[in-house]
C-alpha cells in the first residue's frame, strides 16, 4: 500500500500545479488555454502509476469494470460515435495494463457495454456502473479503473465535461472521491 500512497501523493502534486484547473474557457481541444498542459500531466502521471501496478492488475473484476468505463467515456455524451467507439477501441487494445487479457475479450466486453449504451443509453448506463461496482472490493483495482477511464478520456489531450461527469459516476460506483483523480 505504501506505493499506492507515494503515487497518489505524485498526481496530487500535479493537480496542485493546477491553479483554477476547470475554469471557463480552459481544457479546450486543440491545445486549449489554461489548465490543458496540468490535466495532460495528471493524465501522464495516471498512466505511470497503472503501469507499475500492471503485474497486480490482472482479475476479471479489473477487465470487466475497466471496459465497462471506457464504454461509458467512449458514450459520455449520450450516443455512442462509431469513429469515437473505434478510436477508444484502439486505445483499450494497445494500453499497456490491458495487455494483461486477450484483446478478443476486451473488445467483447466493451463492444457489449457500447452496444448498450446506444440501444438505451439510461439501461445501458445503469449495467456498465452495476459491473464497475463489483471492482469495490478491492480498492488498488477499483482505484484502477478510474485510472483507466482518465487515461482513455485524456489520450487526445484534454478530458470532455460529459467525460468527467461519467468519471465521477464511476468513482461514485466504486465507493471513491473524484477529487483523487483530478475530477
Amino acid at each position: 500500500m505504501a506505493m499506492w500512497d507515494r503515487l497518489k501523493d505524485q498526481a496530487k502534486g500535479l493537480q496542485q500545479q493546477s491553479p483554477g484547473r476547470r475554469g471557463a474557457g480552459q481544457a479546450r481541444p486543440g491545445g486549449g488555454s489554461g489548465s490543458g498542459g496540468s490535466k495532460a500531466q495528471l493524465v501522464s502521471a495516471l498512466k505511470t502509476q497503472l503501469t507499475s501496478l500492471k503485474a497486480e492488475l490482472k482479475s476479471g473484476a479489473f477487465r470487466d469494470a475497466s471496459m465497462a468505463a471506457c464504454a461509458l467515456v467512449a458514450a459520455a455524451d449520450g450516443h455512442v460515435d462509431p469513429a469515437e467507439r473505434q478510436h477508444v477501441e484502439s486505445l483499450i487494445l494497445n494500453n499497456d495494463v490491458l495487455q494483461n487479457f486477450p484483446p478478443a475479450q476486451l473488445r467483447e466486453r466493451f463492444n457489449k457495454h457500447a452496444d448498450q449504451l446506444a440501444a438505451n443509453f439510461a439501461h445501458g448506463k445503469a449495467e456498465a456502473l452495476q459491473e464497475i461496482a463489483k471492482a469495490a472490493k478491492k480498492p488498488a483495482e477499483a482505484r484502477a479503473v478510474v485510472q483507466t477511464g482518465v487515461v482513455v478520456a485524456g489520450a487526445d489531450g484534454w478530458v470532455a465535461p460529459a467525460e468527467e461527469q461519467v468519471l465521477r459516476e464511476v468513482c461514485a460506483a466504486l465507493g471513491l472521491s473524484p477529487t483523487e483523480f483530478g475530477l
